[in-house]
């Protein structure tokens, strides 16, 4: 009822201050693409405001002139500091005309022969805005989560130079890394979701065109079973079969040009603009995206003002305030996706649409959360400098420690892919759009499979900060020639740990709670290139390296490091059949067979620590 009462109430503050107008904007080649604006009413030839404006796939609406969204703006901050809001439908959604491509390739350059693309539709679209809407400043700003994210990359390339500020948050970077897959293992758990990137619509449009190719699970509960009983992949062919995306993904199993071309990484050169790109350690969606965004503009354009923000966040939970900060089971604090919005987010946006816009913002080079000591901490660069490499190992013991084994012995564990390790305890999320809760979830339950292998230190004596990157290179063998290689870095509580008051399971114990602080997975297939996969020789000792993303978490005194090593995550991943076959989307039903896995002693865990 709050929530609601609050938005009646900012619905309010929009229609008595801003007055909003519905353009056709055309772009270089004609096509005209929706755009709701909403400019401040007081604005004059004395009084002058910047754009904000945000581009996405996923509706402006509402739409008509007469009708007013809840909110404007990334946040409340921006919207009653008041600024002008811009909105648009890129090509071939709702109300925009054109042809939907999913992360439209990048054509470098803007001149009039470069065809278009999304960073021309955004410089076109500010060469409009310019000219057509009055009383602007001549600054432009951009945002965007998650696959806005994109646009608002996309649109900081070869930019407009109008355009002073860019906020890619969450950002979707490269589908073969994010999203729908990690290192190429498909994300099954984002199998729900086809129809809303892989269905045409005829024309123009106010009404969700898709809903009627969306798989039915309304008979059912249990999303792991459903998953489960489809089968191979090549089953999901009787539901979609008249998605195009869906066929895209079939038929480009590796990281071959389709994908390649489709990426904006390696087009984050020659940026000028200042940019903060913003994620959530916990993003079950986009992680990979920001860190990468980041740091690929940081390498390319090193007089660039930019900036990395992220805090202890599920995937754009720091939109919205929720009062008592959680993610699954654990909780960081009270109010800070305020503190983010009020202290960072509107400081930079203030300071290059209206301020001095010099790069003196206050604001530090990365402003990050550490996630175990539940704190924000400010860095100079990140990687931070100060960052020293360890290395532990998974000795057969079961130990993790940084002693390197006198002699090499390996641990092994059977996987069968018709019996998978589930990702998560919470069935009923496996149904939903995308997955969310396990990137902190308790991880008890996998500890006690006979597939998964755990390696732990002892009970920590001093607290240990692990800030940057992390590589874990496996040496492995398989009885089979493919396996998946999952790695997960996890936090034990002491057994005494109390539960805190918000806990939202009550038969939940953060006692010996095993909070995952990172994961990821490496289809083995790939281990040596993703464009060209290769069998695994079995039974051969074989190299697999798996980087991680970064983490800023404290180990506190009296916890443990472990890690956890598997083959499957079901329904997360979709399962490798462990027989190499030529693209697994077309598996057939016995391809999959059970494999022996041995994870040798000299295999390393590769942090970074603080001190």
């Amino acid at each position: 009822m709050l929530l609601s009462l609050a938005t009646i109430a900012q619905n309010e503050f929009i229609k008595q201050n801003y007055t909003k107008h519905e353009y056709k904007i055309p772009m270089r080649d004609g096509t005209k693409l929706h755009t709701a604006v909403y400019v401040p009413n007081d604005a004059s030839e004395t009084n002058k405001y910047p754009f904000m404006m945000q581009r996405t796939c996923y509706s402006v609406a509402p739409y008509g002139e007469d009708k007013y969204p809840g909110r404007l703006g990334p946040s409340q901050f921006l919207m009653k500091d008041k600024y002008i809001f811009v909105y648009q439908d890129v090509r071939g959604r709702w109300m925009s005309e054109g042809t939907w491509t999913n992360m439209t390739p990048n054509n470098p350059g803007n001149d009039d022969k470069t065809a278009p693309d999304e960073s021309s539709d955004t410089y076109d679209t500010i060469e409009w805005l310019l000219k057509n809407v009055p009383n602007n400043n001549g600054r432009v700003g951009q945002w965007g989560i998650s696959y806005p994210g994109f646009y608002t990359v996309a649109g900081a390339v070869d930019a407009h130079p109008a355009l002073k500020a860019s906020s890619p948050q969450a950002p979707v970077s490269d589908f073969f890394f994010d999203d729908f897959h990690h290192n190429g293992a498909f994300i099954q758990a984002y199998l729900f979701t086809f129809p809303v990137f892989g269905i045409q619509h005829s024309g123009p449009t106010t009404q969700a065109w898709y809903n009627q190719q969306m798989i039915n699970t309304s008979n059912t509960r249990d999303g792991y079973q459903f998953q489960l009983d489809l089968g191979p992949l090549k089953n999901v062919q009787k539901y979609y079969k008249d998605n195009f995306y869906w066929q895209e993904t079939v038929e480009h199993p590796n990281y071959d040009e389709f994908w390649q071309k489709r990426s904006i990484i390696p087009h984050l050169k020659n940026i000028k603009h200042a940019v903060m790109t913003v994620g959530g350690w916990f993003d079950a969606e986009d992680l990979y995206g920001p860190l990468n965004v980041y740091k690929k503009i940081e390498k390319n354009n090193p007089s660039t003002y930019n900036t990395l923000v992220m805090g202890p966040f599920g995937h754009g939970r720091w939109s919205a305030e929720t009062g008592h900060t959680m993610h699954s089971n654990v909780y960081f604090g009270d109010s800070i996706a305020t503190f983010y919005q009020k202290n960072i987010e509107a400081q930079f946006f203030t300071h290059f649409l209206k301020g001095a816009g010099d790069g003196k913002t206050g604001l530090p080079d990365a402003y990050l959360f550490d996630t175990g000591n539940k704190e924000w901490k400010q860095f100079d660069k990140w990687p931070a400098a100060s960052a020293e490499k360890i290395t532990f190992y998974l000795n057969t013991n079961g130990k993790l420690d940084q002693s390197k084994p006198a002699k090499v012995g390996a641990s092994e564990y059977t996987s069968d892919p018709k019996k998978p390790v589930p990702y998560s305890e919470d069935l009923t999320a496996m149904t939903g759009f995308t997955p969310f809760n396990y990137m902190s979830e308790d991880q008890r339950f996998a500890a006690k499979r006979p597939d998964v292998l755990v390696f732990e230190t002892d009970v920590l004596t001093d607290d240990i900060t692990l800030g940057g990157e992390i590589f874990a290179k496996l040496k492995v063998s398989t009885t089979g020639s493919d396996a998946d290689w999952v790695v997960k870095l996890i936090d034990v509580y002491p057994a005494n740990e109390p539960n805190h008051p918000y806990v939202p399971n009550k038969n939940m114990l953060m006692a010996n709670y095993h909070q995952m602080v990172r994961s990821e997975v490496m289809r083995g297939r790939f281990r040596n290139s993703f464009e060209k996969p290769e069998a695994t020789i079995p039974n051969k000792v074989t190299d697999v390296n798996i980087q991680l993303q970064d983490v800023l978490h404290t180990f506190k005194k009296g916890h443990k490091i472990q890690i956890q090593v598997q083959s499957t995550w079901f329904p997360l991943i979709d399962r490798n059949p462990q027989k190499f076959v030529p693209n697994i989307f077309k598996a057939e039903e016995s391809d999959f067979i059970k494999a022996t896995h041995k994870v040798y002693s000299d295999s390393k865990i590769e942090v970074q620590i603080l001190k």
